[in-house]
């Protein structure tokens, strides 16, 4: 089960918290036992002013993802991290990338939950497994592959 914390910080077109839910708990399916994970939701100031504070890059990203750097045995809860999406980004790359926006949502939402579990794209290797795993998921949601046009 998901304890999904929804923090809406921003107007745009919106995924319902069911959708939302069920993205993250397709990208999560993995992982034994439950889960918890906060998503912001947030406008294109917060999300630059997050990714100048954590990666040292100014300007507003897709999707921020932070785990929880907490031993389990110290929490008695199951918390996984948190998602900042920028809802405007996402908006904006949806339409010059020619992608259904509800498709790209399920993507940046699913990619981030998979940044949660230890998945990286730093090297080819570790890129190519993430991917992979991103593409099986949007097929199961009868979306097209993301990365098709790469």
């Amino acid at each position: 089960m998901i304890e999904l914390d929804l923090q809406v910080a921003a107007s745009g077109t919106i995924p319902d918290e069911a959708d939302l839910r069920r993205w993250c708990e397709l990208a999560l399916r993995q992982r034994k036992g439950d889960s918890e994970l906060t998503i912001r939701l947030v406008e294109e100031d917060e999300g630059r002013e997050l990714n100048r504070t954590w990666r040292q890059k100014d300007y507003p990203t897709n999707v921020l993802s932070f785990p929880a750097d907490v031993p389990d045995e110290l929490l008695d809860i199951p918390l996984l991290g948190d998602l900042v999406i920028c809802v405007p980004v996402v908006e904006r790359e949806a339409a010059e990338q020619g992608k259904a926006l509800q498709a790209h949502w399920a993507h940046l939402v699913m990619h981030g939950c998979l940044h949660l579990l230890g998945y990286d794209h730093i090297d080819d290797e570790e890129a190519e497994e993430m991917e992979s795993l991103e593409r099986q998921l949007l097929a199961e949601l009868g979306h097209p592959d993301p990365y098709a046009d790469e």
